[in-house]
């Protein structure tokens, strides 16, 4: 544990660059004491509100959060949720110069009502598709410029649009040619898409159906699709992540390593992928190998899921997890 704790001293001022769908991440707070005459459902007397940063925007802000830096890349709409979510990213330390506002679509929002610790409902406001030329022509040279001065990328594909076969063709081979660290948080449209990179961190589901299989429900049949992606793909480590499991790594020269969850309670898994593609990214950043920035990632996500919404971990809380 010393090693480990060595590392999360080392992540401190690496920079990660953040490419992806950018949300905002909304919580409706309230309790339930009645089922409405209008229709059998829930009336749900509101007590709070709260709004985070979400998808590509949490990932950064774990990123901070735990000692690192972060740019971020992305588009948000031009209104009133893009401007409050650019000025909390903005008071986090995240640099925000090169994301883009798009004023043909909104900002994405994923709103939950919440009563009682459970959710009830939750309700988004989006548009999905690629953006138009412009905004797409506007990240990619955001992100030339960004990626020069990153210790590491991290992919975080929503499926929301912002992740297109156009960016990706940019992104990846200019991260190969410079050997800079790239990471991918995948979603099942672009799975196939996703070749040569440093690692992918699906969750099984994401994992089976993206490579258009069964879903394993044996350890034998996840070792195998595990295999499978790695050599398709031609990644160099693949984390999948199982829930209540764990996570598996496959890492090189085809060691599998299994890590089994850190979680003492869970409370709200919300944007756990988040903060384990943000550790490993910023640990391997830091010059940890495969096997101990997995791990710290697999603490994380056991602090994090301790937690209520959108949240993320800091220095602090990992390392007295580890302590």
């Amino acid at each position: 544990m010393k090693k480990l704790i060595r590392h999360v001293r080392s992540l401190r001022g690496k920079k990660i660059l953040v490419v992806g769908d950018v949300m905002v991440d909304a919580f409706i707070y309230g309790k339930v004491s009645r089922i409405s005459p209008e229709a059998p459902v829930p009336v749900v007397e509101v007590t709070g509100e709260k709004y985070m940063p979400g998808g590509a925007a949490n990932v950064a802000s774990n990123i901070v959060a735990v000692g690192g830096r972060s740019a971020i890349l992305g588009s948000v709409g031009d209104d009133e949720a893009g401007k409050r979510l650019m000025t909390t990213l903005t008071e986090r330390g995240i640099d925000v110069s090169r994301m883009t506002a798009d004023s043909s679509r909104p900002t994405i929002m994923k709103t939950r009502v919440i009563a009682h610790h459970q959710q009830v409902v939750r309700f988004d406001r989006e548009i999905k598709g690629v953006p138009s030329e412009g905004v797409i022509s506007g990240l990619i040279k955001g992100f030339k410029s960004a990626a020069a001065s990153a210790d590491a990328v991290i992919i975080s594909d929503y499926g929301k649009g912002v992740i297109s076969r156009k960016m990706l063709d940019v992104v990846i081979p200019y991260c190969s040619e410079r050997k800079i660290p790239i990471t991918v948080d995948p979603k099942i449209e672009h799975f196939l898409d996703y070749k040569n990179v440093t690692s992918l961190t699906p969750n099984l589901y994401e994992a089976a159906y993206g490579m258009k299989a069964k879903l394993p429900d044996t350890e034998k049949g996840v070792r195998a699709l595990g295999a499978t992606i790695v050599k398709k793909l031609g990644c160099r480590t693949l984390i999948i992540t199982r829930g209540e499991k764990g996570m598996t790594l496959f890492g090189e020269s085809g060691r599998i390593s299994d890590m089994p969850t850190r979680a003492k309670e869970i409370f709200d898994v919300t944007g756990a992928g988040d903060t384990v593609i943000a550790v490993f990214t910023l640990a391997l950043a830091a010059g940890a190998d495969f096997i101990d920035a997995a791990e710290l990632a697999n603490y994380a996500a056991g602090i994090v899921v301790g937690k209520l919404g959108t949240a993320t971990v800091s220095s602090e809380e990992l390392i007295e997890a580890l302590s």
